[in-house]
């Protein structure tokens, strides 16, 4: 390999979304560094100092001297080191989809070099990269993999809107193509990674690993959402439950709720989708995703008949839902669920408005047709939904909630946000 020491490496992060950003801004604190994305708007406010995602302040932006920004594939071919943070997201029939793995390796064949490394952090299953990616690169450059070029795979780790655990105090998983290369890739990292690294004994066991994180807490969030069914049935509050079972040292303090975002909800698919490919059928995974998938119905139909039972309009009431996004205080809707929310809503006909001070309007419209609305009204809702426990909401009276709502109305709390005597009905 040409590229054997950190002082002459050149960084290229293909795309700049909530992993790709943060880790470019790094990167370019310490090592020239070009921030590429096929999004020319996206790349624009970048250079501008402004990131929608609010992952990177705008003095975090300017405090990063070597990085640039381009949506020019010609400007790629300057780089030696490619790491790949594109999407991985699953399809209407919950199947991997990697077109934008499959078209970023694609155009990385045009521009890449001998000697150089491609890193992958998009989390795939078990094999995805040296099965799929990787003979993309093949095909389309000439290149001989693990001769002319190489790869790792460092699976990203990212919370979206934690601003305490961030990409240089989050321990980094690596791996490569070669026991040389993985000593590369891992010197690459530990030299930004403050909480360090650990060096995976191949790409398959670090794909593995980041796959199996998030099915572990799915799979968590999924017995809790069905305890709470059970518990709701019983008359039995599940946070009361969950406060006195959790006084056990080693009781794990998951809550139930929807589970959406772009891995939890989405990451478990990509490993039963391997699964079933090798002829096994993962039951236990599949149910729990099935469990977590059915939230949003079961939240309206607890509504529904809270509704009914207190005498109150179901045809027709009005309903406001509070938050949109898949997780507190960040504006990301990527597979938000609350959408299921909205959809069973419709079902009855009934008036929805939807307030969510993080989110943009033309992200929300563009995605999923909802339209937000500026502010609540006063006196105007039969039932309001808390969905989302933004810092925002946290904050609200007693008062100021009941303002919001007709005389007689509900009040769900699905993220044990309020009073316990304000709500009516409780996940």
């Amino acid at each position: 390999m040409t590229v054997t020491t950190l002082d002459n490496i050149k960084i290229a992060i293909i795309g700049l979304g909530y992993v790709g950003l943060p880790l470019a801004v790094e990167f370019g604190k310490k090592y020239p560094t070009l921030g590429f994305d096929i999004n020319q708007k996206r790349v624009e406010e970048l250079k501008q100092g402004h990131d929608f995602t609010l992952e990177v302040s705008s003095e975090e932006l300017a405090d990063s001297p070597y990085i640039n920004y381009s949506s020019d594939v010609e400007a790629l071919k300057a780089s030696n080191i490619y790491i790949v943070t594109v999407p991985t997201p699953i399809d209407k029939h919950k199947q991997p989809d990697l077109t934008p793995l499959v078209k970023a390796s694609q155009m990385l064949a045009k521009v890449i070099s001998k000697g150089d490394i491609v890193i992958y952090e998009s989390t795939v299953y078990p094999g995805a990269t040296e099965e799929v990616c990787i003979p993309e690169i093949e095909k389309n450059s000439g290149l001989v993999f693990n001769q002319d070029f190489y790869a790792g795979y460092s699976p990203e780790r990212i919370n979206p809107g934690d601003k305490e655990h961030r990409v240089t105090n989050i321990l980094k998983v690596t791996s490569g193509s070669t026991p040389e290369i993985a000593d590369f890739v891992d010197s690459i990292y530990s030299s930004i990674i403050t909480a360090g690294t650990y060096k995976a004994s191949s790409i398959q066991v670090a794909e593995a690993a980041k796959v199996i994180e998030n099915t572990q807490r799915d799979l968590n969030i999924a017995l809790i959402n069905e305890l709470a069914v059970i518990f709701n049935k019983l008359n039995i509050d599940t946070e009361e439950v969950l406060k006195a079972a959790g006084t056990k040292w080693n009781f794990l303090p998951f809550r139930p709720g929807l589970v959406g975002g772009h891995c939890i909800g989405v990451d478990p698919y990509y490993l039963t989708h391997k699964a079933q490919a090798i002829g096994y059928n993962p039951e236990v995974i599949l149910a729990g995703r099935r469990i977590n998938d059915s939230m949003g119905e079961y939240v309206v139909s607890q509504l529904v008949k809270t509704m009914l039972k207190a005498k109150l309009p179901v045809n027709g009431a009005n309903v406001l839902v509070m938050g949109l996004t898949f997780k507190e205080n960040c504006p990301d809707v990527r597979n938000t669920k609350v959408v299921d929310i909205l959809a069973e809503l419709a079902e009855f006909d009934m008036n929805v408005d939807v307030f969510d001070p993080w989110v943009n309007p033309e992200e929300a419209q563009h995605e999923y047709g909802v339209e937000l609305i500026e502010a609540p009204k006063s006196g105007h809702y039969d039932a309001v939904i808390f969905a989302v426990a933004h810092d925002q909401f946290k904050v609200m009276s007693a008062t100021e909630i009941k303002a919001l709502m007709k005389a007689e109305h509900i009040i769900y709390d699905l993220k044990y946000m309020l009073d316990p005597q304000l709500a009516d009905i409780r996940l």
